[in-house]
């Protein structure tokens, strides 16, 4: 799971290649939410009695979200249109209203359904006819454009296979790293694909955050702000960065450091005559002279700039700080009446996805 969710941080905007700290970090993250997500969902199941886990459950969680519960309605839509095409429903079917009773569009009228059974204002159910363009998706694909443009066809091939990835497209191996077998109270398959959503929309929202993190701990001259940093994120960035960099620290430590460079190549001593005329020995001009010197000494530049540029390469990506920062920012509790406004803030993290 660590490596699909490398792939999705870089096509989501970090780095090529993502550092693993960060994907174990985000990994663990999106795992206990989703599985304190599912303890709720269960709650939910049990009042209304049913014996398993269903989209209705979900969405009742995310009832309070109008932003989120948009997007993951225009997903279950896109879901069952894709569905048609893979059956080969011809194009007159196809074009039919998308509020179509059939069998094809049971996803949306599954939500549809619910949520006017619960809706007592029209303002859940107006959100299917609602067009408005989403900020976050515009964003996210104007930040993926920025991306690909200073990238060769190699880079680009493998930004768009990173593209095409999903949780939803191994669903055994995602059902058992939720273990679901475990429950009590199981969720059923289009409650797994609302997961599974819910988990990449879960990595977005990091990324998201914790790019804006790393763009705020940009020193601006002259921010009057920049008092205001977190202390919690000065504290990770001087203490946690140089021991998840180790491997890069340790690089440039080995060609730097006096110790281990190369001693230099001994010459014959000099006559005192020729000390008194400044004249260079015929030796220093051969294997071990002036020539291999400067040889060695290209060789240690060129070593020191390949180092150079692969903590270059490290410093772009998203570090474990930015995105402890982003959850510490995310849940951050503003005003008199913070406390009483999240409907499912439970064990000290709000969800992202919902």
């Amino acid at each position: 799971m660590t490596d699909t969710i490398k792939k999705i941080l870089f096509s989501l905007g970090d780095a090529r290649r993502p550092l693993h700290e960060t994907a174990i970090l985000v990994e663990d993250i999106v795992h206990t939410q989703l599985i304190n997500l599912l303890q709720q969902a269960a709650e939910v199941s049990q009042m209304r009695g049913a014996r398993v886990i269903s989209a209705e459950d979900l969405l009742f969680l995310m009832r309070k979200d109008k932003k989120k519960l948009r997007r993951l309605l225009k997903y279950m839509f896109f879901r069952d249109y894709k569905s048609k095409i893979v059956k080969g429903i011809e194009e007159d079917d196809i074009l039919e209203d998308k509020f179509n009773s059939n069998n094809t569009n049971k996803r949306q009228k599954l939500a549809q359904d619910f949520l006017n059974s619960i809706d007592q204002t029209g303002e859940l159910l107006a959100m299917f006819e609602d067009d408005e363009i989403d900020d976050v998706k515009q964003e996210r694909m104007e930040r993926a454009e920025r991306q690909t443009r200073a990238m060769d066809s190699v880079q680009y091939a493998e930004f768009c296979e990173s593209r095409q990835l999903s949780f939803s497209k191994k669903a055994s191996k995602f059902r058992d790293w939720l273990d679901c077998s475990s429950m009590e109270i199981k969720p059923n398959a289009v409650a797994m694909e609302i997961l599974a959503y819910l988990a990449y929309e879960t990595v977005a929202q990091l990324v998201d955050l914790a790019l804006l993190v790393k763009q705020d701990m940009i020193p601006k001259a002259g921010d009057p702000f920049s008092h205001a940093i977190s202390a919690t994120f000065i504290q990770y960035h001087n203490s946690t960065e140089p021991h998840l960099l180790g491997q890069s620290a340790s690089v440039k430590t080995s060609l730097d450091s006096p110790e281990n460079t190369p001693p230099p190549t001994p010459t014959p001593p000099a006559s005192a005559g020729q000390q008194h005329l400044g004249k260079t020995p015929s030796g220093a001009l051969g294997n071990g002279g002036i020539g291999q010197d400067s040889t060695k000494s290209k060789q240690r530049k060129r070593k020191k700039s390949t180092a150079a540029c692969g903590m270059e390469a490290q410093s772009d990506a998203i570090q474990p700080s930015h995105i402890r920062e982003a959850i510490r920012r995310y849940g951050h509790k503003i005003g008199p009446l913070s406390p009483f406004t999240s409907a499912y803030r439970r064990n000290g993290m709000t969800f992202l996805a919902c």
